[in-house]
């Protein structure tokens, strides 16, 4: 059964390589509906650091407005966070590892806002199988970049492999990432160094709750330094690293403690860390991309549970979108963009009381 649905939308597409957006209408996707996907009206559009790189919109909530014959776990009015995973393949070893590691299915059938269509649309169409629920607390607003920012940082941190009360590092730790990566440390009963390399930054880490904060631009050296005081010479167990400077990987690795695990998250160009590190101190490399689905969905559980907060900067409606794109695209916004897409779902959370930052 579906919702009452309009044969046009608006969208936020590019028409032309390295040109800006334009915001056209278009029909509304879903007529045939595959079995196992189902049509999104989206409430809230976000923006990651990969929507750089392939400039379409891959984070988003919404509203169940439409499901596919083989879906059962949801129904049409169900709020939910939309998977950027779009048709994995199921059979290979990495698909039968359903507690995690399903995001990196080598034949997975695309990518919502990467290879299809996504989220800076009134609708869109996702795979029913991959979505989560949105736990009752948790509005749109603040849901909307944990699509990518949120499971991004929240895997890394798993993969980093820590029990409570060991130490971690975060490299960019006042950015979009960074700022929840502290959180989620924190909620998971960790101690966070967090590491920046500029004062709003290092702000902010402060406010999200990191246990110290050492400035970056006194160079590796220096930041090693200040880590070992402040760990008491220990250093840090483990480093997530969620920046792209040059020299962030290899003063990620200096300040992990011999035989730690450097976990990637940045995407430069290239990754370079000094073979000392690698051989001499045993540091283990690890990259990491999202989350699965399984991981999600814990992940929403520590959101709701312990009120983590998620930084936002809002737009107006899908032709502010080109907006936050250039903002983004300039360095100068501090924390997450959101767009509000569906006001009347917004407006109606705000009147049942729930908190949208």
């Amino acid at each position: 059964m579906a919702k009452n649905i309009p044969e046009k939308m608006l969208a936020a597409q590019v028409v032309e390589f390295k040109k800006p957006y334009e915001i056209h209408e278009v029909p509304v996707p879903g007529k045939e509906l595959n079995e196992n996907d189902m049509l999104v009206k989206v409430a809230v559009a976000s923006l990651c650091h990969t929507d750089g790189m392939v400039t379409d919109g891959i984070m988003g909530s919404g509203t169940v407005v439409k499901v596919g014959s083989s879906i059962t776990e949801f129904r049409v009015g169900d709020r939910v966070l939309c998977s950027l995973t779009y048709h994995r393949c199921r059979k290979c070893t990495t698909c039968q590892r359903e507690e995690r590691d399903t995001q990196y299915c080598p034949n997975v059938g695309g990518y919502l806002g990467v290879t299809r269509d996504g989220s800076f649309a009134e609708y869109e169409i996702v795979d029913g199988r991959e979505c989560c629920k949105l736990p009752k607390n948790l509005s749109f607003q603040s849901a909307a970049p944990l699509a990518c920012a949120g499971v991004t940082v929240w895997g890394g941190l798993i993969r980093a492999g820590l029990q409570k009360g060991e130490i971690v590092a975060i490299i960019g730790a006042g950015g979009g990432l960074g700022h929840l990566g502290i959180q989620f440390a924190k909620a998971l009963g960790l101690n966070v160094v967090a590491v920046d390399a500029r004062d709003e930054g290092l702000t902010l880490a402060k406010e999200c709750g990191a246990d110290f904060v050492v400035d970056a631009r006194g160079g590796k050296e220096k930041v090693v330094e200040e880590v070992k005081t402040v760990t008491g010479g220990r250093l840090a167990d483990a480093t997530v690293n969620v920046s792209e400077h040059e020299t962030a990987a290899p003063t990620g690795a200096a300040v992990t403690k011999m035989h730690g695990v450097l976990v990637q998250i940045a995407q430069p160009t290239n990754v370079s860390v000094p073979f000392e590190e690698l051989v001499f101190r045993d540091i283990r490399i690890h990259g990491s991309l999202t989350s699965s689905r399984e991981e999600c969905k814990k992940m929403l559980e520590v959101v709701s549970k312990h009120n983590i907060k998620v930084k936002t900067n809002l737009f107006n409606g899908i032709k502010e979108i080109p907006n936050a794109v250039e903002l983004v695209r300039s360095g100068k916004m501090q924390g997450k963009p959101v767009i509000l897409i569906d006001n009347e779902a917004i407006q109606m959370e705000k009147k049942s009381g729930l908190n949208m930052v």
